[in-house]
């Protein structure tokens, strides 16, 4: 299998986008009613956390997404 580091940034940081606004989403979806009522600047620091978690444990275990013969979903292939 030869490693695409192009491919792996790409995949990695989808990852990282994602977690950042999962993150976000658990802390706005805790503390507040309304939109004026959030705390903007604690859901980017927990979201951007999360994000950067993200990238670490992808450069530690790999994602699944870059490596040869596993379907995805950007792919066109069947995400079972």
């Amino acid at each position: 299998m030869k490693f695409d580091l192009k491919e792996f940034v790409r995949a990695a940081a989808i990852r990282a986008l994602r977690t950042f606004a999962e993150g976000m989403l658990g802390v706005i979806g805790t503390t507040a009613v309304g939109i004026t009522q959030v705390d903007w600047l604690g859901a980017a620091s927990v979201g951007a956390t999360a994000a950067i978690i993200s990238v670490l444990i992808a450069i530690a275990t790999g994602l699944p997404e870059v490596d040869e013969g596993v379907p995805t979903i950007e792919r066109g292939g069947d995400a079972r």
